[in-house]
Parts: structure tokens; sequence; C-alpha cells
């Protein structure tokens, strides 16, 4: 079993900052990759950046140039740095990892952008 549990997330006005961590704890041997996922009212939980054991990187085409994800020395903790915030990036953040092919989620962390 794998732990996920994230920080970070708060209020923020458009063009601000804010930076999520994810700390994963338990059987944390072998995950494959780690990422961050959002699901905002009403729509379905979707990718927003993804880190492989490698340090290779994806992201969605909404937030490419505006976050950057990485990891921690220890490989098991995975940062979402969330620049030039926009409304729309309004979700709860999940963070997410595999390991021998089974998903592990954390609870979730709210992000809210005013305008």
């Amino acid at each position: 079993q794998v732990h996920l549990v994230e920080s970070g997330g708060g209020l923020a006005q458009t063009g601000e900052s804010l930076r999520l961590s994810c700390t994963a704890s338990g059987s944390i041997s072998d995950i494959a990759a780690m990422g961050w996922y959002r699901q905002a009212p009403g729509k379905q939980r979707e990718l927003v950046a993804l880190i492989t054991g490698g340090d290779s990187t994806n992201y969605a085409d909404t937030v490419k140039g505006r976050f950057t994800i990485s990891r921690g020395g220890a490989k098991n903790t995975v940062y979402l740095q969330m620049n030039s915030l926009k409304p729309e990036d309004t979700a709860v953040y999940y963070c997410n990892c595999n390991r021998w092919g089974a998903a592990y989620w954390g609870q979730g962390t709210q992000v809210t952008v005013s305008s």
C-alpha cells in the first residue's frame, strides 16, 4: 500500500502562484511515476502533469509553460509549481502514483483562483 498526502492548496488571485506538495509513504519502492490530476465541479478528472522514475515529464496543454512538476531528492515527494494561475485552474488537485499496476490517490487539495 502507498499513502499519499497533499498540501499547499488554497486561494489565489489571477496571475499569482501556488506550490503543491505530495509525499508518499508506505511501500514506496518501485513507484513508476507520480503525477497530479485535477477535477473541477461537473467535470471529469484530468491529468495535469506527470513525472516518471527517470524524471521525464508530461503536461496537459492547458498548463504547459505555467506549471512545473518536480520530485524531491528522496523520490517520494512530488511538487507542482503553478504560476500565472487562471480562474479555470480552479479544481481539486489530486496526487497520484502507480506501483506494480496499482494506482494510488491522495485525498485532494482545493485550489481556487479568483479573477
